[in-house]
């Protein structure tokens, strides 16, 4: 008699235990038994799933990414706001998740980047198109913060968009060196300024 299915919801705590523990410790460092072990998971379970852990590496950042991805489609579409302000409530939320100095599966892309583009071509292209992803939401924001006058912009909206992601992903990685929000402060007075935005924020 063949074994048992695992149950429909192992795949996603599978994902959301690696997540959470990888944030923390990094991807080489983690075992996948602490992970099993932590989502009370069989090993069966991961390797109907995943075939390695290169490829469950894959899968965890596309769902990251995914997640992210909505959660900034849901924040642009915010009624009742200009795109200038949405955008700042975009980057008030990243320096609250990303600046947590005890990151407890929040910042991935910051925490596993430049590790895992080295270790597997996959997962480096999982983060391409993730990051590429955010870039277009972010230039998205901007071409409408020039429609409703909310931004006064020179650049093209898209190399814009590239630039302050790669402002504020340069940000986050500094917060975890120097134990402070400084890095995020400097990282916000440039946006306003890049952005053309010289009204306070509510």
């Amino acid at each position: 008699m063949p074994p048992a299915a695992p149950e429909p919801d192992s795949r996603s705590t599978i994902l959301a235990t690696g997540q959470r523990i990888m944030s923390r410790k990094g991807f080489s460092a983690v075992g996948l038994t602490e992970i099993l072990k932590d989502a009370g998971v069989p090993k069966g379970s991961f390797y109907h799933y995943f075939a390695s852990k290169d490829a469950f590496g894959e899968a965890m950042l596309s769902a990251y990414f995914e997640d992210y991805h909505g959660d900034m489609d849901v924040l642009f579409a915010k009624p009742g706001l200009t795109a200038a302000e949405r955008l700042m409530l975009y980057f008030a939320a990243w320096r609250e998740t990303q600046g947590a100095f005890d990151c407890q599966g929040r910042c991935l892309a910051v925490k596993l980047g430049a590790e895992v583009a080295d270790l597997s071509e996959p997962m480096r292209l999982a983060l391409k198109a993730g990051t590429t992803g955010i870039v277009a939401r972010m230039a998205g924001a901007i071409e409408a913060g020039v429609a409703d006058r909310s931004l006064c912009v020179t650049e093209p909206p898209a190399e814009l968009a590239a630039s302050l992601y790669h402002l504020w992903l340069g940000a986050s990685v500094m917060v975890k060196i120097v134990r402070t929000q400084a890095p995020f402060e400097t990282a916000l007075r440039a946006t306003r300024q890049l952005l053309g935005m010289t009204l306070p924020l509510r």
